[in-house]
């Protein structure tokens, strides 16, 4: 037992008024809701500096929060060095790159998933229901969410995972059953709004360690274990060297931006004009979003050996460890709050996200179409499906969890946009793009990230549990080479075949 009988008292309270908050907004937009592209790209003109809250939230979530400073705990500067600096500033240029592209080319195809834009891009319907089956991969990324905020709230109420777990799936896939774009953008502005605050004090929560200056706390890192203050941690399995923590970083963050959750969130806008100010809001939260990842060195001081009243705590469970016991009940309801916040952000954009993918671009062309008035109440169905599954996935992860649920997560997250890197660049920055050289190109990006995981090719695949950014990232690159080379000879043959005509 970590929490107080007044903290879980408070904690229930608070719980009660948050949902009901939601389901507040969750009403008030599902009522704007006529069709199924209502729910995927709403109806309502929302300012764009909101859309760009709602992304910001949508972009950072649960592993932001809770997992990602787990792992700075455990490794120190190097994590750092990776999730807080290379990765975001990858991220924010590829961000403000792509997104300008694709609101351009969205408006012009009309598109509501990136499964339909890649397929009304590239003309091609099996592409499109290509995309929409590989989609499932962004399951693991709903499981990773679940898990987060599975342990932030057992911790917070001294309760059994399984009925927290099982609470946050009847909650949450609920509500999204009936909300849609137009409630998320609500939930989304309100969310990000507490999570830059709660950012800010986490971010503060360690001054303390401070009171001797940078180097006093690099002192305290040291006498823990000296891996901790070393720019690589060749004891950890993603920060060994500058190859994982900074080109794997670049690369992972430049794709990272083609999830549906993600890239498809500026169809949001109803005035492109408005993209610099929506993209403004969106990375000005973010920055401070990402920072929270030092919080992994305050738990690490308060916890040298992860010990908590003689239990050895996993990794998952350090960050909503370190809340529960480092702040008030005041202070700390707030962030738990926070914390809920970053995962639900994105959990609703992916069961938005994917349950429209499913319904639209899998089930719709199965049935020929005949779906007609029943999509909203298939899409339904298609929830409780996908809240089914992800129950089963986010148990077993928190049973027995292989270091941490990001690796699995990671896994089938990373295989899925380094499938859609390529296409949805060369969709959104050259002409004449033949379907031939991006299929393939999505191929072998899924099958050289899997194959070198799986396979252990490579030295950095050589530990009982490995860097899935290292194999996504020579995945992202292969595809890219050979995507373009077919590109090319695809171009040649057009031009060979139109000198001929003429």
């Amino acid at each position: 037992m970590i929490a107080s009988d007044q903290w879980v008292t408070y904690m229930c309270i608070l719980l009660a008024v948050y949902a009901i908050v939601i389901l507040y907004f969750v009403i008030r937009g599902a009522r704007k809701n006529t069709d199924i592209k209502d729910y995927a790209v709403g109806n309502l003109g929302f300012p764009a500096w909101v859309v760009g809250l709602s992304l910001a939230a949508s972009m950072t979530s649960a592993a932001t929060f809770i997992i990602n400073p787990g792992f700075i705990a455990l490794y120190g500067f190097s994590g750092i060095i990776s999730f807080a600096l290379v990765l975001p500033i990858a991220a924010f240029i590829s961000l403000i790159v792509f997104t300008k592209g694709f609101v351009k080319q969205g408006n012009a195809v009309k598109a509501t998933t990136m499964a339909q834009w890649i397929g009304k891009r590239y003309n091609s319907k099996n592409y499109a229901f290509f995309f929409a089956i590989i989609a499932m991969l962004l399951i693991t990324f709903i499981v990773l969410i679940n898990v987060g905020l599975t342990q932030v709230i057992s911790k917070a109420l001294n309760a059994d995972p399984f009925y927290v777990l099982l609470s946050i799936t009847v909650f949450v896939f609920g509500y999204m059953m009936f909300g849609g774009a137009n409630s998320m953008v609500y939930t989304n502005t309100i969310q990000a709004i507490i999570m830059f605050i709660v950012a800010l004090i986490l971010i503060g929560s360690g001054w303390e360690y401070f009171s001797d200056g940078i180097s006093g706390m690099v002192e305290k890192l040291n006498a823990i274990d000296p891996n901790l203050t070393k720019p690589t941690n060749k004891t950890s399995f993603l920060f060994r060297d500058y190859f994982e923590i900074i080109i794997t970083q670049i690369v992972i963050g430049v794709a990272i931006v083609c999830q549906p959750h993600i890239i498809t969130k500026s169809l949001l806008l109803k005035d492109s004009s408005k993209i610099n100010t929506y993209l403004a809001s969106g990375i000005i939260f973010m920055i401070v979003f990402f920072l929270v990842v030092v919080v992994g060195l305050y738990s690490r001081i308060s916890f040298p050996d992860f010990m908590v009243n003689g239990n050895k705590l996993k990794m998952d469970e350090i960050i909503p460890t370190y809340v529960v016991t480092k702040f008030s009940v005041g202070v700390g309801l707030i962030i738990v709050v926070g914390l809920i916040s970053a995962g639900l952000s994105t959990l609703e954009s992916l069961i938005q996200s994917l349950s429209i993918t499913i319904t639209s671009d899998i089930i719709d062309p199965v049935s020929k179409g005949t779906l007609g008035n029943k999509t909203i109440m298939v899409n339904k169905i298609v929830i409780i499906g996908l809240a089914i599954v992800s129950f089963v996935l986010s148990w077993q992860q928190i049973k027995s969890p292989d270091v941490s649920v990001a690796i699995f997560a990671q896994n089938g997250v990373y295989a899925y946009f380094a499938a859609a890197f390529v296409p949805v660049l060369f969709g959104t920055f050259l002409k004449n793009v033949s379907t031939r050289s991006v299929f393939i190109a999505s191929i072998t990006a899924i099958v050289v990230h899997f194959g070198i995981y799986y396979g252990r090719l490579t030295p950095y695949m050589q530990e009982p549990v490995n860097n899935p950014g290292v194999s996504a990232a020579i995945g992202i690159v292969s595809s890219l080479i050979i995507g373009f080379v077919f590109y090319r000879l695809d171009l040649n043959k057009q031009r060979e075949y139109s000198r001929l005509d003429s």
